[in-house]
């Protein structure tokens, strides 16, 4: 799935804790791993950087780091390319929703304009585990059936435990009101066919998927999708959400905020951004 994983770095002391994750990650998908870091390169900075990776087994041929100046969403936007990464690792806080290093439109520029799909993790670890509890975005759009395969290919690497797949009712209020007139029997018969169309929906992508043994459940909600699909996440302690790239948006989508913005506004928990 991954053949060249980045994990862009600052000296803070959530530094090695974000090696470990890289590590784990880096030997699931056994993949290179390449560490990239923007501000100055200090001896003191370098002496740190070989202790830690020292510390994590993580000395080899195959960890190269890059060492930046410059504009921090540019630079390691620009050294991904240049070095066909698959996936950006990248640290964030809960509370804040952005990039504890990269503040505010930094933030949003590394996951909108990176070519690669990129991990937020908000609680990296010294000793990692598993993501055992996993969301997927299965709300239907373009790019869902890709979302869910690489998804999927995600939580058979990691082994995961339980993975839920939330899909929204499109226009729920709208159909409700209108089913409203008919009384509460024609209300009760709407509601149950919009949710077996989105399950079936659903079910239609994974019939083509290989899902070995993962314990898969599909879960329906009503409402702004990424709105539900982080209070579901929320809900269920999940320990990753898997969503899709919204693209290139256009004129009018900029004048108000993204669904993928509201979600990173209040993270519920580590984000997986899957990209073609």
């Amino acid at each position: 799935m991954f053949s060249k994983i980045a994990l862009a770095i600052a000296f803070s002391p959530r530094l090695e804790a974000l090696l470990a994750e890289a590590k784990r990650i880096k030997t699931i998908f056994g993949a290179e791993l390449l560490l990239i870091h923007v501000g100055e390169k200090t001896t003191e900075f370098e002496d740190k950087l070989h202790d830690l990776l020292e510390a994590q087994g993580l000395s080899g041929t195959d960890i190269q780091t890059v060492w930046e100046e410059g504009n921090p969403a540019k630079k390691i936007i620009k050294v991904c390319e240049q070095n066909d990464v698959d996936l950006l690792i990248a640290g964030a806080l809960k509370t804040e929703g952005f990039f504890k290093y990269y503040i505010g439109s930094i933030a949003r520029k590394i996951i909108r304009k990176s070519k690669c799909s990129v991990l937020v993790l908000i609680e990296p670890m010294l000793k990692p585990e598993p993501f055992d509890r996993v969301v997927i975005n299965g709300t239907q759009q373009e790019q869902t059936p890709f979302v869910i395969d690489q998804g999927l290919k995600w939580c058979k690497a990691d082994k995961a435990k339980q993975v839920y797949i939330a899909n929204e009712i499109k226009m729920y209020g709208l159909q409700m009101a209108t089913a409203s007139e008919g009384g509460e029997d024609e209300i009760a018969s709407t509601r149950r066919k919009l949710v077996s169309e989105e399950i079936i929906y659903v079910e239609n992508i994974l019939k083509d998927l290989d899902k070995g043994d993962l314990k898969i459940s599909i879960k329906i909600t009503c409402g702004k999708w990424a709105i539900e699909l982080a209070r579901f996440a929320s809900d269920v302690k999940a320990d990753l959400l898997i969503v899709g790239d919204e693209g290139n948006l256009g004129f009018f989508h900029r004048l108000f905020p993204h669904d993928l913005e509201e979600i990173l506004s209040d993270l519920p928990c580590n984000l997986l951004i899957v990209k073609k």
